[in-house]
């Protein structure tokens, strides 16, 4: 954590984390305000985290949450009255300490001139000359005047987006690619299912951004605040402005921690854990080891999810590891599930039908997780009769699996981009967008009817690559997408039912039957996503080699 000094009454600083904040009471702060909405990001601590911890210390903190790039009058009032009001110095925090940093300019105008803004924040590490253009013009944002422009704009440093990027520099090495992404790291989240079983440490599955970022590409390393697709125009937090001739849009799924009543009070105790966090998925090793029996329970919200088996991995690891260890038959492990069926592809139906009659899991379809009350160890689900009553059940239990709705990011949903439900809305097979010619989008947020895995990046960004390329003039057939999917399901430790499908649930196995049938728990999958799949993540999709993935030609 890095603390940067903008007054002696308030410093700013990226995201602190709940054991920062010893650290933070001995460098004398005695207030916090929390300017990052929750879910953002997937190694977040939820504010409530950090809030339990800086009471327990003795410090005040607030939540004055900001969208990124989105800073309003009201909220700089709110600010403005919080700094007045909380004991001083005080910090505040926000994913990189931009949005903390903007509401602190636009707060003092009127009380700084505009050159003391700019170079109190630049001696702080942040820019803020979008806010003085923005104070000085009365709060207009116009992006008629861009502060950087390129041929090729990427949104989204994750494995679609930097995938995309070195599929495009493997084509043509003299493309003019920006890729922006506020994150100092990237993840490889298929890996978090082996965290959470024990296989992994939570180390292998995480690098440094910016050696990832292919040779060639300008990492502009801010927030996406919206989009202004008519002016061709991506606008940043601090009012800054990048054009571009082609734009290609990949930010990931927001995880919705706060939909479910209560969780974010208790994530990462009481028995509460998740494999969709970074920072979590050892916490769901720690409690599997610590089990000693009663009700251990899994679920899984509403679709669409990123990697929808992912729930069914944590549960079969577990129970794998509690059969091993003598505990399994003291246990009453519960799936509780808001769908209707145990997968969406009725060919791996039978094999994992196999194990959860192995491994005693009791089936809830239906049923879709509501609240939490750790402390009391209770979760409450909803359910609804065929004749439309919801029903409410209290479950008690001594551990719990959580999977938290999830949805596009808010400056996607909220954005042109955006279809009906708030997906970037794009056709299915040449993944360009269906209203605006020259963008793009793939990976969780594109609403094509896939599943929403690793997997189906690899094969969509060298789709994406191709057509964007045609539509410049090199080339001419186009690319399709034919909705291919991969979910290994980890069912127990060194065995794998390999599912891969495409559109509609069309079967689309990699390899001939006699070496591997997906349908059927396998060694040698298991072999395939422990020990092959991270190397063709970090060292082939990130890099642009596309084995097993050129695209499908058309036309």
């Amino acid at each position: 954590m890095k603390i940067n000094t903008l007054s002696a009454q308030l410093s700013v600083s990226p995201q602190i984390m709940p054991n920062d904040i010893a650290n933070i009471v001995t460098s004398g702060f005695k207030s916090i305000i929390c300017n990052r909405p929750d879910g953002e990001g997937a190694d977040q601590p939820s504010f409530r985290e950090v809030e339990q911890v800086a009471q327990e210390a003795g410090i005040e903190i607030r939540y004055l949450p900001v969208v990124s790039g989105k800073v309003s009058d009201e909220q700089v009032s709110e600010f403005d009255q919080l700094l007045e009001a909380l004991p001083k110095p005080a910090l505040a925090y926000c994913r990189t300490g931009m949005r903390s940093t903007t509401l602190w300019g636009l707060s003092r105008a009127g009380r700084m001139s505009e050159e003391q803004i700019l170079a109190r924040a630049n001696e702080a590490g942040y820019d803020l000359s979008g806010v003085i253009r923005r104070i000085a013009s009365a709060g207009s944002t116009s992006s008629e005047v861009a502060d950087t422009s390129h041929q090729i704009v990427i949104v989204g440093a994750g494995a679609a987006g930097i995938s995309v990027a070195a599929s495009l520099l493997a084509r043509n090495a003299d493309l003019d690619i920006a890729l922006i992404d506020p994150a100092d790291v990237h993840y490889y989240q298929p890996g978090w299912t082996l965290v959470g079983g024990g296989v992994f440490n939570a180390q292998q599955t995480v690098r440094a951004m910016g050696a990832l970022i292919p040779r060639g590409v300008r990492w502009i390393k801010s927030a996406v605040a919206g989009f202004e697709p008519e002016r061709n125009s991506v606008l940043l937090e601090g009012c800054r402005t990048v054009k571009y001739e082609h734009l290609i849009v990949c930010p990931g799924l927001k995880l919705n921690w706060d939909g479910i009543q209560g969780l974010s009070d208790t994530l990462g105790h009481n028995g509460v854990t998740s494999n969709y966090r970074f920072d979590l998925a050892p916490y769901t090793w720690e409690l599997v080891n610590r089990f000693k029996g009663g009700n251990a329970l899994f679920t899984q919200p509403p679709m669409p999810i990123k990697c929808a088996g992912a729930p069914q991995k944590a549960m079969y690891l577990s129970c794998d590891a509690w059969r091993r260890s003598g505990v399994l038959n003291k246990s009453n492990v519960q799936f509780h599930t808001a769908g209707a069926v145990l997968f969406g592809v009725a060919d791996y139906v039978p094999a994992l039908m196999e194990y959860v009659k192995a491994y005693g899991i009791d089936l809830n379809f239906g049923r879709n997780l509501t609240a939490i009350d750790g402390e009391r160890r209770i979760a409450t689900f909803s359910s609804s009769t065929p004749d439309g009553v919801v029903q409410t059940h209290d479950t008690p239990f001594d551990m719990i699996h959580v999977v938290p709705p999830q949805s596009a990011p808010d400056f996607i949903r909220q954005s042109p981009l955006a279809d009906a439900a708030g997906w970037i809305d794009v056709d299915q097979g040449t993944l360009r967008h269906k209203k605006f010619a020259n963008v793009f989008g793939l990976g969780d947020a594109a609403n094509t009817p896939n599943a929403k895995t690793a997997a189906a990046a690899r094969k969509q960004a060298p789709v994406v690559a191709h057509n964007l390329l045609v539509s410049l003039g090199q080339g001419t057939r186009e690319a399709r997408y034919d909705g291919y999917g991969s979910c290994p399901l980890t069912v127990e430790r060194g065995k794998i039912v390999l599912a891969e499908f495409t559109y509609g649930g069309k079967l689309a196995p990699s390899f001939p039957t006699w070496l591997l049938d997906g349908t059927k728990p396998s060694r040698l999958a298991w072999l395939l996503k422990e020990r092959v799949l991270p190397s063709l993540y970090w060292e082939g999709m990130l890099k642009g080699h596309e084995w097993l993935a050129q695209p499908e030609m058309v036309g």
